[in-house]
C-alpha cells in the first residue's frame, strides 16, 4: 500500500498521507500515558524487543532516537521464511507484519517504557490492520513477546492504558509469540537516516520523531 501511493502520484501521497496527519493530532498527548506498573528488571544483560505498528520505516526511526537503544531492525515477524521479502509480504497474505526488532540495555532503558513510546508516539494502537495510508494485514499492531515475561508486562500495560480510558477507541493491538524475526532487505535499513526529504518519510515519520524528541527528552538520545 506504501508503494502503490507513491507510484500513483502525489496529489493521492499527499491526501492519503494528510489524513493520517490529521488523525495522529487528535491522538492523546503523551503525557498522559501512565508509567507502566508492571516492568522487567533494569538490569541484566542486552535484550531485545520485537514490535510491530505500521511502516517499519516510521517505527524504526522512533525507536532509534531513544538512550539505551543499541541497534533497530527493520523486518518481518509472525510468518515463515519462505515468504519473508517485501514484495510477497505487501501482498498482505504471509502472516507476517512489518515489525522492528529493538536491541536495548535495561539499565538505561526498560522494556515498559519501550512500550510506552510504542502506544504514544510510535503508533495508534486503535487503528486495526492498517495504520495511517498504510492498509493490510502485515502493518497490524503486535506485540511480539519472546517470553512469558515480556507478555506479562505487555498485557498488564494495555489493561492500565484501557483503564485508565487513555484512549477513546479500543486497543486493538495483539500479543504474539515470537518465532523467527527475518531482517527486511537492505534498502529498508534505516530509511528514514537516509532518505529524510522522501515524502512519506516528511509526512509520517518526522513528526513521530519530533514527538518522541519533544514529549520524552529524558529519553532520548543526547
Amino acid at each position: 500500500m506504501r508503494s502503490a501511493s507513491l507510484i500513483v502520484g502525489g496529489v493521492m501521497f499527499v491526501s492519503l498521507a494528510s489524513e493520517s496527519a490529521g488523525r495522529d493530532v487528535s491522538r492523546p498527548d503523551s503525557s498522559r500515558f501512565p508509567d507502566p506498573k508492571i516492568d522487567l528488571p533494569a538490569r541484566g544483560s542486552v535484550q531485545t524487543a520485537v514490535l510491530a505498528g505500521g511502516c517499519f520505516w516510521c517505527t524504526e526511526a522512533v525507536f532509534e532516537e531513544l538512550a539505551g537503544v543499541k541497534e533497530v531492525v527493520s523486518g518481518y515477524a509472525g510468518g515463515t521464511a519462505e515468504t519473508a521479502n517485501y514484495q510477497t509480504v505487501s501482498t498482505g497474505r504471509t502472516d507476517h507484519a512489518e515489525a522492528v526488532r529493538i536491541t536495548y540495555d535495561p539499565s538505561k532503558i526498560t522494556y515498559g517504557q519501550l512500550l510506552k513510546v510504542f502506544f504514544s508516539v510510535a503508533h495508534d494502537p486503535t487503528q486495526l490492520n492498517r495504520q495511517g495510508p498504510d492498509w493490510g494485514p502485515q502493518y497490524r499492531s503486535t506485540i511480539f513477546y519472546a517470553d512469558e515475561e515480556q507478555k506479562r508486562v505487555a498485557e498488564a500495560y494495555i489493561d492500565q492504558l484501557t483503564a485508565a480510558g487513555v484512549f477513546s477507541k479500543p486497543i486493538v493491538t495483539t500479543l504474539e509469540p515470537l518465532g523467527e524475526f527475518y531482517p527486511a532487505e537492505d534498502y529498508h535499513q534505516d530509511f528514514c537516516r537516509r532518505n529524510p526529504d522522501h515524502g512519506y518519510v516528511v509526512i509520517n515519520a518526522l513528526p513521530k520523531i519530533e514527538k518522541v524528541r519533544t514529549k520524552f527528552p529524558g529519553l532520548v538520545k543526547r
